[in-house]
């Protein structure tokens, strides 16, 4: 593998610790419906999935008889007003992670299936926005994850060959845009039950901290 330039970051359960948050949003907008998600059906069924393909899974699943795109847009506002008004906490160590790259004088870039508003949203609360070159949204592309088009375009966008980068995300369906865009993805996963379909990856591991001393252990920066 190359000396590697770019660290390329997926944002909700990645970087940061959004997946409760996203779950709790769509249980306040779903309780005029008098739909109630399960914690465990979400981490399997819907956590790394764009909202827009979530909200067309539970309307047709519930059977809501709304307009699909009123209904994404009044369920987007919640998360938009959650982001602006709650601190979301960063995942294990991704804090140390970031600033000790950043320091090494690695280009770091988010690429995410949240719409850019919601990720100016969170940066602006969270201050870190000053580590990122770059930020990639679905506001940017065509298509979502598991598509590739969005780590296409960050790459292109940096100037740097896909063999620079490595990518970290901690779902398939993330994992799955980045290999088929040809880059080396690290899932990072604290959820041990979610490994066996993330084997997938090239490498898989529990927090930052254990990707860190294997990407110093290997030379890879």
């Amino acid at each position: 593998m190359s000396k590697i330039k770019a660290l390329l970051f997926d944002l909700d359960g990645t970087l940061i610790d959004s997946e409760k948050f996203h779950f709790d949003c769509w249980n306040e907008f779903l309780c005029d419906y008098e739909v109630t998600l399960d914690f465990k059906d979400w981490l399997t069924n819907y956590a790394g999935i764009p909202l827009p393909q979530n909200a067309k899974t539970i309307i047709d699943r519930y059977k809501i008889n709304d307009d699909l795109n009123d209904f994404i847009d009044r369920r987007e506002v919640i998360t938009f007003n959650g982001f602006k008004t709650k601190d979301i906490e960063l995942m294990p160590h991704a804090l140390e992670f970031i600033q000790y790259f950043y320091e090494q004088g690695l280009t770091l870039a988010v690429v995410t299936a949240s719409p850019r508003i919601d990720v100016e949203a969170v940066f602006e609360r969270n201050g870190l926005a000053k580590y990122f070159k770059l930020f990639v949204t679905r506001t940017d592309v065509s298509k979502s994850k598991p598509d590739p088009e969005s780590y296409h375009i960050c790459v292109e966008l940096l100037g740097l060959e896909k063999e620079e980068c490595i990518v970290f995300e901690d779902t398939v369906n993330g994992v799955k845009s980045a290999m088929a865009a040809g880059i080396t993805c690290f899932a990072i996963q604290n959820n041990v039950r979610a490994h066996q379909k993330l084997k997938i990856a090239d490498q898989l591991f529990l927090n930052f901290a254990h990707a860190k001393e294997f990407m110093l252990q290997k030379g890879l920066v």
